[in-house]
């Protein structure tokens, strides 16, 4: 993903499901990457910042979440380092509660253009704000777990985390 022309701020901690990569601009949070996930930012000219306020908030809010102590994140995003249509698949990815999945299919009609299951798909697979913007919670049409720039192991155990099981 090619960030705009912007300072961006990076910082990383370590989780469960292994280490997570964040990045942060004056606006708010920007990105949220595991180790070794597809679709890794190029990062040359970002500087390390771990006091950086969206960055320390974002940590204390992924911690909490790994810890089973909140299903909710409440913090100031940075969406506009993708496409406009991106960005509207992002936003529809940030209204799927906790516990809940849908399908790359529901999620091209609530973004208003149905026959764009792949578009959706692609743009899916391409948010930069892991876990936050919780694209873990698509499903294939028959509900099978499918593509996670994460993983599937990590995908399965983002969904059973939020769910208990």
């Amino acid at each position: 993903m090619k960030f705009k022309r912007t300072v961006i701020y990076t910082s990383h901690i370590d989780t469960p499901l292994g280490g997570i990569t964040m990045a942060a601009t004056d606006q708010g949070l920007a990105g949220v990457w595991f180790d070794q996930q597809r679709h890794w930012p190029d990062t040359t000219g970002w500087q390390t910042k771990d006091d950086h306020p969206a960055l320390v908030e974002a940590a204390a809010q992924l911690r909490d979440y790994f810890a089973g102590r909140r299903t909710h994140f409440d913090m100031q995003l940075d969406l506009s380092h993708g496409t406009a249509f991106q960005q509207g698949v992002w936003q529809a990815l940030l209204a799927i509660p906790a516990g809940e999945t849908t399908t790359y299919g529901a999620l091209s009609a609530r973004v208003g253009n149905p026959a764009a299951v792949r578009a959706v798909g692609a743009a899916v697979g391409r948010n930069p704000i892991s876990v936050i913007v919780p694209c873990h919670r698509v499903l294939g049409a028959d509900g099978s777990l499918t593509g996670y720039a994460g993983g599937l192991e990590r995908k399965t155990a983002l969904l059973e985390l939020e769910t208990g099981k």
